[in-house]
Protein backbone atom coordinates (compact mmCIF):
# COMPACT_ATOMS: atom_id res chain seq x y z
CA UNK A 1 0.00 0.00 0.00
CA UNK A 2 1.07 3.85 -0.63
CA UNK A 3 0.00 5.76 2.29
CA UNK A 4 -0.98 9.10 1.32
CA UNK A 5 2.15 11.67 2.46
CA UNK A 6 -0.05 14.60 3.26
CA UNK A 7 -2.21 12.87 5.74
CA UNK A 8 -5.19 14.09 3.89
CA UNK A 9 -6.73 10.94 2.46
CA UNK A 10 -10.09 9.42 3.87
CA UNK A 11 -9.71 6.58 5.76
CA UNK A 12 -13.49 5.11 4.36
CA UNK A 13 -15.03 5.90 0.98
CA UNK A 14 -18.15 5.10 0.30
CA UNK A 15 -19.58 5.44 -3.43
CA UNK A 16 -22.68 5.23 -4.89
CA UNK A 17 -21.97 3.82 -8.69
CA UNK A 18 -24.60 5.43 -10.40
CA UNK A 19 -25.12 5.92 -14.59
CA UNK A 20 -24.80 2.54 -15.87
CA UNK A 21 -27.77 2.68 -17.73
CA UNK A 22 -27.30 5.84 -18.68
CA UNK A 23 -23.70 5.37 -20.19
CA UNK A 24 -24.85 2.59 -22.15
CA UNK A 25 -27.60 4.39 -23.59
CA UNK A 26 -25.22 7.40 -24.69
CA UNK A 27 -22.94 4.51 -26.17
CA UNK A 28 -25.58 3.04 -27.99
CA UNK A 29 -25.78 -0.26 -25.88
CA UNK A 30 -28.06 -2.70 -23.74
CA UNK A 31 -28.79 -1.93 -20.20
CA UNK A 32 -26.92 -5.24 -19.08
CA UNK A 33 -23.72 -4.13 -21.22
CA UNK A 34 -23.80 -0.61 -18.83
CA UNK A 35 -23.61 -2.97 -15.91
CA UNK A 36 -20.67 -4.89 -16.91
CA UNK A 37 -18.62 -2.24 -17.68
CA UNK A 38 -20.15 -0.98 -14.19
CA UNK A 39 -18.77 -3.92 -12.64
CA UNK A 40 -15.39 -3.62 -14.91
CA UNK A 41 -14.82 -0.01 -13.30
CA UNK A 42 -15.46 -1.46 -9.34
CA UNK A 43 -13.04 -3.78 -9.41
CA UNK A 44 -10.33 -0.82 -11.12
CA UNK A 45 -11.30 1.39 -8.33
CA UNK A 46 -11.39 -1.25 -5.77
CA UNK A 47 -7.47 -1.41 -6.60
CA UNK A 48 -6.89 1.70 -6.68
CA UNK A 49 -8.03 2.25 -3.26
CA UNK A 50 -5.88 -0.79 -2.26
CA UNK A 51 -2.80 1.06 -3.94
CA UNK A 52 -3.54 4.32 -2.01
CA UNK A 53 -3.87 2.67 1.55
CA UNK A 54 -7.80 3.22 1.73
CA UNK A 55 -8.56 1.01 4.75
CA UNK A 56 -12.32 0.71 3.65
CA UNK A 57 -14.22 1.24 1.09
CA UNK A 58 -18.22 0.34 0.74
CA UNK A 59 -19.88 0.30 -2.72
CA UNK A 60 -23.37 0.79 -3.19
CA UNK A 61 -24.41 -2.31 -5.43
CA UNK A 62 -28.16 -2.76 -5.17
CA UNK A 63 -30.30 -1.02 -3.34
CA UNK A 64 -33.50 -2.07 -1.40
CA UNK A 65 -35.37 0.28 -4.15
CA UNK A 66 -33.59 -1.81 -6.87
CA UNK A 67 -36.26 -4.56 -7.15
CA UNK A 68 -38.79 -2.17 -8.70
CA UNK A 69 -36.49 -2.06 -11.75
CA UNK A 70 -37.60 -4.13 -14.40
CA UNK A 71 -37.42 -7.69 -14.12
CA UNK A 72 -35.57 -8.79 -16.93
CA UNK A 73 -32.85 -5.89 -15.50
CA UNK A 74 -33.03 -7.30 -12.07
CA UNK A 75 -32.43 -10.84 -13.57
CA UNK A 76 -29.24 -9.85 -15.30
CA UNK A 77 -27.86 -7.81 -12.21
CA UNK A 78 -28.03 -11.04 -10.08
CA UNK A 79 -26.26 -12.73 -12.82
CA UNK A 80 -23.99 -10.22 -13.19
CA UNK A 81 -23.21 -9.88 -9.60
CA UNK A 82 -22.64 -14.36 -9.37
CA UNK A 83 -20.61 -13.87 -11.88
CA UNK A 84 -18.31 -11.14 -10.58
CA UNK A 85 -18.10 -13.13 -7.54
CA UNK A 86 -16.82 -16.02 -9.49
CA UNK A 87 -13.94 -14.72 -10.95
CA UNK A 88 -10.60 -15.12 -10.71
CA UNK A 89 -10.55 -11.04 -9.75
CA UNK A 90 -11.69 -12.03 -5.95
CA UNK A 91 -8.89 -14.70 -5.57
CA UNK A 92 -6.55 -12.14 -6.76
CA UNK A 93 -7.85 -9.12 -4.33
CA UNK A 94 -7.64 -12.17 -1.79
CA UNK A 95 -4.21 -12.27 -2.70
CA UNK A 96 -3.60 -8.74 -2.35
CA UNK A 97 -4.81 -9.03 1.75
CA UNK A 98 -8.33 -7.44 0.54
CA UNK A 99 -11.37 -8.41 3.57
CA UNK A 100 -14.92 -8.52 1.33
CA UNK A 101 -17.75 -8.24 3.47
CA UNK A 102 -21.44 -8.08 2.59
CA UNK A 103 -24.32 -5.57 3.97
CA UNK A 104 -28.06 -6.03 3.56
CA UNK A 105 -30.93 -7.55 3.96
CA UNK A 106 -30.03 -10.86 1.75
CA UNK A 107 -33.41 -12.76 1.86
CA UNK A 108 -34.49 -12.11 -1.48
CA UNK A 109 -31.30 -13.25 -2.94
CA UNK A 110 -31.47 -17.38 -4.39
CA UNK A 111 -29.54 -19.71 -2.41
CA UNK A 112 -26.84 -20.34 -5.11
CA UNK A 113 -26.11 -16.04 -4.43
CA UNK A 114 -26.08 -15.85 -0.57
CA UNK A 115 -23.83 -18.98 -0.44
CA UNK A 116 -21.35 -17.57 -2.73
CA UNK A 117 -21.05 -14.03 -0.84
CA UNK A 118 -20.68 -16.10 2.18
CA UNK A 119 -17.69 -18.23 0.53
CA UNK A 120 -16.33 -14.65 -0.54
CA UNK A 121 -16.78 -13.43 2.90
CA UNK A 122 -15.45 -16.77 4.36
CA UNK A 123 -12.21 -16.90 2.19
CA UNK A 124 -10.99 -13.29 2.94
CA UNK A 125 -12.41 -13.14 6.11
CA UNK A 126 -8.83 -12.85 8.04
CA UNK A 127 -7.52 -10.60 5.51
CA UNK A 128 -6.16 -7.35 7.52
CA UNK A 129 -5.80 -4.88 4.49
CA UNK A 130 -8.33 -2.66 2.39
CA UNK A 131 -11.76 -4.13 3.75
CA UNK A 132 -14.46 -3.88 0.79
CA UNK A 133 -18.11 -3.68 2.09
CA UNK A 134 -20.51 -4.09 -0.90
CA UNK A 135 -24.36 -3.11 0.04
CA UNK A 136 -26.72 -5.23 -1.68
CA UNK A 137 -30.58 -5.31 -1.33
CA UNK A 138 -29.20 -2.81 1.11
CA UNK A 139 -31.42 0.69 2.24
CA UNK A 140 -30.51 3.39 4.96
CA UNK A 141 -34.07 2.97 6.74
CA UNK A 142 -34.01 -0.89 6.78
CA UNK A 143 -30.47 -0.17 8.27
CA UNK A 144 -31.79 1.94 10.98
CA UNK A 145 -35.32 -0.10 11.45
CA UNK A 146 -33.40 -3.34 11.70
CA UNK A 147 -31.17 -2.16 14.80
CA UNK A 148 -34.73 -0.53 16.32
CA UNK A 149 -36.11 -3.90 15.83
CA UNK A 150 -33.63 -5.58 17.77
CA UNK A 151 -32.81 -3.08 20.47
CA UNK A 152 -36.80 -3.34 20.56
CA UNK A 153 -36.77 -6.90 21.35
CA UNK A 154 -34.07 -6.97 23.86
CA UNK A 155 -36.50 -4.14 26.19
CA UNK A 156 -39.39 -6.44 25.63
CA UNK A 157 -37.17 -9.66 26.41
CA UNK A 158 -35.42 -7.47 29.70
CA UNK A 159 -32.61 -8.01 28.56
CA UNK A 160 -32.03 -3.46 28.91
CA UNK A 161 -34.10 -0.57 29.86
CA UNK A 162 -35.37 1.48 27.73
CA UNK A 163 -32.86 4.78 29.52
CA UNK A 164 -30.31 2.57 28.38
CA UNK A 165 -30.46 3.38 24.85
CA UNK A 166 -27.89 5.73 23.43
CA UNK A 167 -26.68 6.77 20.24
CA UNK A 168 -24.02 4.22 20.72
CA UNK A 169 -26.71 1.59 21.61
CA UNK A 170 -28.20 2.23 18.24
CA UNK A 171 -24.66 2.39 16.23
CA UNK A 172 -23.77 -0.75 17.54
CA UNK A 173 -26.76 -2.61 15.59
CA UNK A 174 -26.23 -1.03 12.04
CA UNK A 175 -25.13 -2.84 9.40
CA UNK A 176 -21.40 -1.01 10.03
CA UNK A 177 -20.85 -1.10 13.30
CA UNK A 178 -17.75 -2.69 13.04
CA UNK A 179 -16.60 0.06 10.69
CA UNK A 180 -15.61 4.04 11.18
CA UNK A 181 -18.17 5.89 9.67
CA UNK A 182 -17.47 7.08 6.02
CA UNK A 183 -15.39 10.03 5.75
CA UNK A 184 -15.80 10.88 2.17
CA UNK A 185 -19.53 9.28 -0.23
CA UNK A 186 -18.92 10.12 -3.70
CA UNK A 187 -21.79 9.54 -6.08
CA UNK A 188 -21.52 9.60 -10.02
CA UNK A 189 -23.52 9.95 -12.48
CA UNK A 190 -24.91 13.41 -11.75
CA UNK A 191 -27.62 13.14 -8.82
CA UNK A 192 -27.06 14.95 -5.94
CA UNK A 193 -28.49 13.02 -3.28
CA UNK A 194 -27.86 9.84 -1.17
CA UNK A 195 -30.97 7.58 -2.05
CA UNK A 196 -31.69 6.05 1.32
CA UNK A 197 -28.04 5.03 1.56
CA UNK A 198 -26.16 4.60 5.02
CA UNK A 199 -28.02 7.36 6.67
CA UNK A 200 -27.04 7.01 9.96
CA UNK A 201 -23.51 6.55 8.97
CA UNK A 202 -23.22 10.07 6.83
CA UNK A 203 -23.86 12.21 9.70
CA UNK A 204 -20.57 14.17 9.04
CA UNK A 205 -19.51 12.54 5.94
CA UNK A 206 -18.37 14.55 2.87
CA UNK A 207 -20.36 14.62 0.37
CA UNK A 208 -18.87 14.92 -3.66
CA UNK A 209 -20.71 14.78 -6.90
CA UNK A 210 -19.52 14.23 -10.03
CA UNK A 211 -21.90 14.04 -13.50
CA UNK A 212 -19.48 11.19 -14.77
CA UNK A 213 -21.14 7.71 -15.52
CA UNK A 214 -19.97 5.17 -13.35
CA UNK A 215 -18.16 3.17 -15.91
CA UNK A 216 -16.40 6.20 -16.92
CA UNK A 217 -15.11 6.85 -13.30
CA UNK A 218 -11.57 6.03 -13.39
CA UNK A 219 -8.42 6.53 -10.88
CA UNK A 220 -8.09 10.04 -12.62
CA UNK A 221 -11.62 10.44 -11.47
CA UNK A 222 -10.72 9.66 -8.32
CA UNK A 223 -7.83 11.31 -7.23
CA UNK A 224 -10.26 14.45 -8.04
CA UNK A 225 -12.77 13.69 -5.30
CA UNK A 226 -9.53 13.27 -3.33
CA UNK A 227 -8.17 16.39 -4.03
CA UNK A 228 -11.53 17.81 -3.03
CA UNK A 229 -11.62 16.17 -0.02
CA UNK A 230 -8.38 16.60 0.93
CA UNK A 231 -8.97 20.74 0.46
CA UNK A 232 -12.18 20.44 2.76
CA UNK A 233 -12.12 21.62 6.68
CA UNK A 234 -13.85 18.93 8.50
CA UNK A 235 -15.41 20.36 12.11
CA UNK A 236 -18.01 17.73 12.97
CA UNK A 237 -20.20 20.71 14.48
CA UNK A 238 -17.24 22.23 16.06
CA UNK A 239 -14.76 25.02 15.63
CA UNK A 240 -11.84 25.14 13.29
CA UNK A 241 -9.62 23.37 15.74
CA UNK A 242 -12.36 20.09 15.07
CA UNK A 243 -10.84 19.00 12.16
CA UNK A 244 -9.13 15.88 14.40
CA UNK A 245 -11.96 15.00 15.85
CA UNK A 246 -13.20 11.29 15.15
Amino acid sequence: MTPDPTGNLPQHIAIIMDGNNRWARANGLAAKSGHRYGAEAALKIVNSCVRRGINYLTLFAFSSENWMRPTKEVQGLMALFLTVLKRKEINQLHKNNVRLQFIGNRIEFSSKLKETMSEVEELTQHNTGTTVIVAADYGGRWDVTNATKIIAEKVKQGEIDSDDISIEMVHSFTSLSEYPDPDLCIRTGGERRISNFLLWQFAYTELYFTDCYWPDFDEAQLQLALDDFASRQRRYGGHENAREVQ
